[in-house]
């Protein structure tokens, strides 16, 4: 800001403040804390205080009684991070209110647990409440899980979702709903489930992941995206719908040197559990590029 302005600004501030003063900056007093004194004196004052209190302490110990120790070392303990918040420059928390300061970092360190604990409600979770967490955690262990009817949700408020039964309901499908993948033209069409595995890539996940998820798409009669990793034996093995994924990578159906390989592709495309091909062009993380990631990022 040009210094031809200042006095004009400061006219100003004084114009409109209610009690026509100017602040202690300006006006050039120092900032005060209790009874007047400069707040930079009270808090040397504070830790000169604590730091002769432990040498008082230490030489009673020693020449008196040994029972001042236990007095004696947490008031030097205390004198020693005082005159290190003092002249540290790192944070200006712990410069301007020593040895107390550190409440504040010890407060952010627990403010997670405290939330929690004490702040958070059972359903106030994100993505998952504290109900939706004890009902797994149950299920996991085999005990009972079953919930009463009832709810602590205020269902009356603005907002709340809910479903109302129909007063005339239609005949549940003897087959579950699915879409047809394919037009007239194609030999192999393929009738999705609406609910699928959504794409994982094999280099993301364990051999152990990828035939768990396969293995659950075989039971349930739906399909599992591999993702852009390429199309393994674990894929393959539990024997579920299969919608391969290839990015501009070609994994999968690549030759040595990187290229597209239409035999490959053909003959892996022709397999029995291959339903589905889903040709990824790019996508956000990767913008420009596809799933083709760069070493240097």
């Amino acid at each position: 800001m040009p210094f031809g302005r200042f006095p004009a600004l400061l006219q100003r501030y004084v114009a409109e403040r209610p009690d026509g003063r100017l602040p202690a900056a300006a006006s050039g007093r120092h900032e005060t804390g209790h009874a007047g004194y400069p707040r930079a004196v009270l808090r040397i004052g504070m830790v000169a205080v604590v730091v002769g209190a432990a040498l008082a302490a230490v030489g009673l110990a020693v020449a008196v009684s040994p029972w001042w120790w236990p007095a004696a070392v947490p008031l030097a303990v205390l004198g020693a991070v005082g005159v290190w918040d003092l002249v540290q420059r790192r944070h200006s928390v712990l410069r301007n209110y020593p040895v107390i300061g550190h409440a504040r970092f010890l407060l952010e360190r627990i403010r997670p647990e405290l939330q929690q604990y004490f702040v958070e409600r059972n359903f106030d979770g994100r993505p998952f409440d504290r109900d939706i967490r004890s009902i797994v955690y149950e299920r996991a262990k085999g005990t009972a899980a079953e919930e009463p009817f009832g709810t602590e949700r205020d269902v009356y408020q603005a907002g709340y979702e809910y479903l109302v039964p129909s007063m005339a309901p239609r005949p549940v499908p003897k087959d579950p709903p699915r879409v047809r993948i394919g037009g007239p033209d194609c030999t192999r069409p393929y009738d999705m489930a609406l609910l699928n595995v959504s794409a994982m890539s094999f280099g993301s996940l364990s051999g152990n992941a990828v035939l768990a998820l396969n293995r659950g798409a075989a039971a349930g009669g739906f399909a599992h995206d591999t993702g852009e990793g390429g199309l393994s034996e674990y894929h393959l093995r539990p024997g579920g719908d299969l919608v391969w994924e290839i990015g501009t990578g070609y994994f999968g159906c690549r030759t040595r040197d990187g290229d597209f390989d239409p035999g490959e592709f053909a003959e892996k495309a022709s397999g029995d559990n291959v339903k589905c091909v889903s040709l990824k062009l790019s996508q956000g993380a990767k913008p420009g590029i596809g799933g083709c990631c760069r070493a240097p990022r």
